[in-house]
């Protein structure tokens, strides 16, 4: 039998994500605040927002956001989100990311979902990834249904974006737009935000420790893997990666952020895979991971915020 203290003793830690204790019971070191939508216009932004279930059986939701329209204006891209923290923290109804889709979609014009998909360790990878091809999936089914789809979304131009894990989750979905078909429903082009994806060996060394730990927790959340090795963190790996289902791809990293050089080489292995559409590349100077959502209002986010608007506003 384990000793009371077996409940208070750390066996695994992986900060900020999830802590593992000796007696089998996990927690998350950070739970995200819950932030209701904006039903009227949100006073800032004059952005609408409202909160719909896809799965009523898994609970799987997200949230509705609409900039200020017009009734005689063309129909507006759609941007599907997919939020970061390590697959395990963090939420589409945060007040982090509430507020950063509430300025995206104001600034690019565009109607979004943003989606709460279910996150390790209680939901084991890859529920991540089904959540998300199930959330785009019901995009495709409620184009005709919804409200805010039919009357303003152009699905011809759909564009997928995420920063950090959600950058990995949204390049998986490309992967598999490339090789089923989405019946109507065009994806224009991704943008990765300082995205996660496994250690290489280039750049960014963190030694033999450090690949143990990382492989360690990749292995915790997702079980059946390969390891690092696993076409779901490393990309060059992946058989369909010529098969990019978009047209074009913006990369975004930041110079001191540890991810830096794996989104560089996600970046060369792309131009290099087959894949012929645009890829470009943006490096932020001086700044740390995702540092825009979290001082939103500095000079280099909003170097940041323009360079994905243009991204989704500019047609060629």
């Amino acid at each position: 039998m384990g000793s009371n203290n077996d409940h208070k003793e750390v066996t695994f830690e992986f900060p900020p994500f999830i802590r593992v204790y000796k007696d089998g019971h996990m927690e998350r070191i950070v739970e995200p605040k819950f932030t209701p939508p904006s039903s009227s216009l949100d006073p800032t932004t004059n952005v609408s927002s409202k909160d719909v279930i896809i799965d009523s059986k898994t609970g799987l939701s997200a949230r509705l956001y609409l900039p200020q329209v017009q009734e005689s204006q063309s129909k507006l891209p759609l941007l599907i989100y997919i939020h970061g923290g390590g697959f395990c923290i963090e939420s589409a109804f945060s007040p982090l990311y509430h507020s950063y889709l509430n300025s995206l979609v104001a600034q690019a014009n565009v109607v979004a979902i943003s989606i709460e998909y279910r996150k390790a360790p209680d939901y084991l990878i890859p529920i991540c990834y089904e959540d998300s091809w199930s959330s785009i999936e019901w995009v495709v089914s409620e184009s005709e249904k919804e409200e805010w789809f039919k009357k303003y979304v152009d699905f011809q131009r759909v564009f997928i974006a995420g920063d950090s894990a959600g950058g990995n989750i949204t390049h998986n979905m490309a992967i598999r737009a490339g090789c089923f078909d989405l019946k109507g429903l065009k994806i224009k082009g991704i943008a990765l935000i300082h995205p996660y994806f496994a250690k290489e060996l280039v750049g960014d060394e963190i030694g033999d420790v450090g690949m143990e730990r990382e492989g360690k927790f990749w292995k915790f959340i997702c079980p059946l893997t390969t390891g690092l090795d696993d076409p779901l963190v490393c990309p060059r790996k992946d058989r369909n990666i010529s098969k990019l289902g978009c047209e074009k791809v913006l990369v975004c990293v930041a110079e001191k952020d540890g991810l830096r050089d794996r989104g560089w080489f996600y970046y060369q292995n792309l131009g290099k895979s087959g894949w012929n559409g645009v890829l470009e590349f943006m490096e932020t100077e001086g700044e740390n991971h995702v540092f825009h959502l979290f001082n939103p209002t500095s000079e280099k986010a909003g170097d940041l915020m323009k360079r994905l608007v243009s991204f989704i506003n500019t047609s060629e």
